[in-house]
């Protein structure tokens, strides 16, 4: 058994925690340590914050979870003023051995590795996921992710995939209307301009236009709040419409992917939990034409671990580096 350091790095914040691995998985994880990204000049510094903060040296191995591609000789993030080079992470950050990690891509790692109990039950079969075959797993967030995770012969191979950027498929008139406002818009209108945090926000302006109502909420943030505590009207008929949206996506990824089971994570995924088992979301998953009775014998969960970015840059690096 052996420590590592674990990263997960975002737009705003970056967090950070001790990780023990063995055979290639997680044993443990520690307690995360939050750091805000505007408040450190570099990856560096706030890495020398982190090991101040436990008054110890850091492992010399690390799983670092990135929210952009991590192919390249630069990375830059949205919404965030470091400048990440690969090559310079062993000298900067005294690493033996690391590996980078798409952050979408190291929530398909935890789900291969994190005990059932974090996956919560919302529509199909109670059962757990397969131990053999693909899992699809659909995370909305600032952006719609989405990653394939492959179980075969008690191993496990995850492939990050832009599945978030396919094109929106409506199912009545009113989403018809919805695409053809939104084609005004951005021409192409692909799943994550509805499918995401500001996805809402463009369904609510949508929506309040065909009302001939005025648009009131314009922080995106307050659209959240109001439509998950019900106190706006057009709000919370908006957030049906995307709870309806995302079962349609997910139901769309898990037969490109053949999957025989799905996960439902990302920021808003675990904020959703407890709504989206009323909503339409099982309803719109299975609606599939002929492939219905398949789609409903597929177990479909929620991850809840609490740091699915964190578990997942450790999950990443033991099975890298067993």
């Amino acid at each position: 058994m052996r420590e590592i350091v674990a990263v997960d790095i975002g737009g705003t914040h970056a967090r950070f925690a001790i990780a023990t691995i063995e055979d290639g998985r997680v044993v443990t994880l520690g307690e995360a340590t939050t750091l805000k990204c505007a408040e450190h000049g570099s990856l560096a510094l706030a890495w020398e914050t982190f090991g101040r903060s436990l008054n110890r040296d850091l492992p010399r191995e690390a799983g670092i979870a990135v929210a952009c591609p991590v192919s390249g000789e630069i990375l830059k993030l949205t919404n965030n003023p470091w400048i990440i080079q690969p090559s310079q992470l062993p000298a900067r950050l005294h690493l033996d051995n690391f590996v980078l990690v798409n952050d979408f891509g190291a929530v398909a790692h935890a789900v291969a590795q994190v005990d059932s109990s974090y996956m919560k039950h919302l529509c199909g079969p109670d059962i757990d996921l397969p131990t053999e075959g693909a899992i699809t797993i659909v995370g909305p967030g600032t952006g719609l992710g989405a990653a394939c995770l492959l179980r075969r012969n008690d191993r496990y191979f995850v492939m990050e995939t832009e599945g978030g950027h396919l094109d929106y498929p409506p199912l009545d008139e009113l989403e018809d209307k919805i695409l053809s406002a939104l084609r005004l818009r951005f021409r192409r209108v692909s799943a994550e301009r509805i499918v995401s945090g500001p996805g809402l926000t463009n369904l609510y302006e949508v929506i309040a236009e065909m009302q001939g109502w005025p648009i009131t909420l314009r922080d995106n943030r307050t659209l959240w709040q109001n439509a998950l505590d019900g106190s706006d009207t057009v709000a919370v008929a908006a957030l049906e419409r995307f709870c309806l949206s995302l079962g349609a996506v997910s139901g769309d990824l898990a037969l490109a992917h053949g999957a025989r089971g799905v996960v439902i994570g990302g920021g808003l995924g675990l904020r959703l939990a407890d709504s989206l088992g009323h909503s339409g979301f099982a309803e719109r998953f299975v609606a599939k034409g002929r492939f219905e009775t398949m789609m409903t014998e597929m177990p479909v969960k929620i991850i809840t671990h609490p740091q699915p970015g964190l578990f997942g840059a450790a999950a990443a690096y033991a099975e890298a580096h067993p």
